[in-house]
């Protein structure tokens, strides 16, 4: 099938610029002038950018979330040579976004406002100008003056950022000097769903105001941010969180620095952000005592099997040892059952697999044997950590070498365990990995590095009762992150 004749365009076009199409679209008086070019009608105006000032000076900015109500607010000031980069940072975190979706800035409030690109707009082939070296004194200028940000374009958040006072001595860094109400929690639906959810909670969670996306309570309950209440604003958190945003991460190895680059230019970088916490610049010092205790299962296996064992028929540890290795790491304390054979004591079998992806045991010929690495490190945990260390992250293929990249920078973080899968799982989105076909599904965090880290942050011994950070287990992924 053919396409319709380019002539026939450029015949519309010059009837419309001369009102003279009234007759085929039944109007008198034609229509608007539009451009010659169709492509053009459709692209909106580029910023008009204000000349750097000689001399920087600061602004006080009200942020308030469009269309909320009562509405939810900041005020913030900043120094007027902020790149829209890092203004992009300070508004995620002074309203307690999470930095997992698109953005944009924009210069108006009419229907094709001009906008500026991010590195994601660029990747996907839109034209534009660029928001990174634009600095915030060249889209503001003046009291009243306004910039638009807009965040999540499926809920849809608008921000209105407005010029309340022009400083003639600008901060050294963004502050947040004011505020009211909670930030809407992450995918709620835009400024209904929130409404919604700030009703039932303001009622005391009732069934009656329960917003029909959840079934019960309870679950509703479970997927706010723990301790959300729609009235609650704290301004030392706000700070805190700007203070967060504005940190650099460390020097970190090439490969996990080339993710960091490709996570920039896709958008959302939680990996940034996590890298960038203070605990993630923490120390990496480990001793021959913390080595040994992070090392324990390990080292308990390798004197189970001794100079080599053999294994079942079925290619199992035998059950005496797995009973062995049970009751001197501690899983029998909390695991239900007799602990006694391997192909049912998943944490076990588990333990046995990452020992040999870690390069500690081989298995050959029916035995399971101490590798030549292993041999040599023999009495000297720190030796034995090192080996460990320089075979993270583990895996060949890109997805699990960058699943093993992040959950070593989550690990490094100090964050608790019990939000590791989370926190990885929101990382690989960001790189781009999904579950399955599905577009909008985050991928599940599991890898052979964390379950190293479970391992070694004492998962065998506290099982479920893993809910602190370890800061050995931390300053083992630090050193393993940094350059």
């Amino acid at each position: 099938m053919n396409g319709p004749d380019p002539s026939d365009f450029d015949m519309l076009i010059a009837q419309l610029q001369q009102g003279g199409a009234s007759s085929a679209f039944g109007v008198s008086g034609g229509l608007p002038a539009v451009p010659g070019n169709l492509h053009g009608r459709f692209l909106p105006p580029e910023p008009k950018l204000l000349p750097i000032p000689h001399t920087t000076r600061g602004f006080r900015l009200r942020i308030d979330l469009q269309h909320t109500k009562p509405p939810v607010w900041r005020r913030i000031e900043a120094p007027g040579d902020l790149t829209l980069p890092e203004l992009h940072d300070a508004v995620q975190a002074v309203m307690g976004w999470a930095d997992c979706h698109l953005h944009q800035f924009r210069t108006g409030n009419d229907r094709h406002p001009p906008r500026f690109l991010t590195q994601f707009d660029l990747a996907e082939g839109d034209e534009g100008m660029l928001e990174d070296d634009v600095r915030l004194d060249q889209v503001v200028g003046k009291k009243g003056d306004r910039l638009w940000y807009d965040y999540d374009f499926g809920d849809g958040w608008e921000h209105s950022l407005r010029v309340e006072e022009v400083l003639e001595t600008p901060p050294d860094s963004v502050i947040c000097v004011a505020g009211k109400l909670a930030c809407p929690p992450e995918d709620c639906g835009g400024v209904w769903g929130h409404h919604e959810i700030s009703n039932w909670v303001r009622g005391n969670y009732a069934d009656a105001l329960r917003p029909p996306v959840f079934e019960s309570t309870a679950e509703g309950r479970d997927w706010l941010p723990e301790g959300w209440h729609p009235d609650v604003f704290d301004l030392a958190e706000a700070n805190e969180l700007l203070a967060a945003a504005s940190a650099v991460p460390p020097e970190v190895t090439e490969e996990l620095a080339l993710l960091l680059t490709r996570s920039f230019d896709r958008g959302p970088n939680s990996l940034h952000s996590i890298l960038s916490l203070p605990a993630s610049h923490g120390t990496i010092e480990i001793d021959a005592e913390d080595a040994a205790r992070a090392l324990e299962p390990f080292l308990v296996l390798l004197e189970v099997i001794g100079a080599g064992s053999e294994l079942t028929g079925a290619g199992y540890l035998k059950p005496a040892l797995v009973e062995q290795i049970s009751q001197r790491t501690g899983l029998t304390d909390w695991w239900v059952g007799k602990a006694n054979r391997e192909d049912i004591t998943r944490p076990i079998a588990s333990l046995r697999n990452t020992a040999r992806v870690l390069g500690l045991v081989a298995v050959r010929k029916g035995r399971i044997t101490p590798t030549l690495a292993a041999k040599r490190c023999a009495g000297d945990p720190r030796a034995l950590l090192t080996h460990v260390m320089n075979r993270l992250p583990l895996g060949k293929s890109a997805s699990e070498r960058e699943a093993g990249w992040a959950a070593l920078a989550v690990a490094g973080s100090e964050m608790p365990p019990t939000q590791w899968d989370q926190a990885i799982s929101a990382i690989l989105f960001d790189l781009g990995w999904r579950s399955g076909n599905e577009h909008y599904s985050s991928p599940p965090a599991e890898s052979d590095t964390l379950r190293a880290l479970r391992l070694l942050a004492g998962e065998l011994r506290i099982g479920w009762r893993m809910q602190s950070a370890n800061e050995v287990i931390s300053a083992i992924a630090r050193a393993v992150v940094r350059a």
